[in-house]
């Protein structure tokens, strides 16, 4: 998949945020913090991450599928694609 510029930038910024939390979960059990607090930011950067998932499946959407389908190209292969991909993501 091509991001163009712009929409790189933002996706690099949004993994930057969810390494950060990340980062935040190691200093939680490096403090012996409360498993309360660490479950919190794990659903957090959960919740992130799946966010992330699906910006780039609509992204894919966006361009892969329907260029294919612009080109003439079977865009069935492209949907087939991310419909496995979506299951992936479903069954982990």
């Amino acid at each position: 998949m091509q991001f163009d510029d712009e929409a790189k930038k933002a996706q690099v910024h949004r993994l930057r945020r969810i390494e950060g939390q990340v980062r935040g979960l190691q200093r939680l059990i490096e403090s012996d913090s409360d498993c309360v607090d660490v479950l919190t930011q794990v659903s957090a950067t959960t919740r992130a991450l799946e966010s992330f998932a699906i910006q780039l499946v609509e992204q894919h959407l966006q361009t892969c599928v329907r260029e294919a389908s612009e080109n003439g190209v079977d865009s069935q292969e492209k949907v087939s694609e991310i419909t496995a991909a979506i299951a992936r993501l479903v069954r982990s």
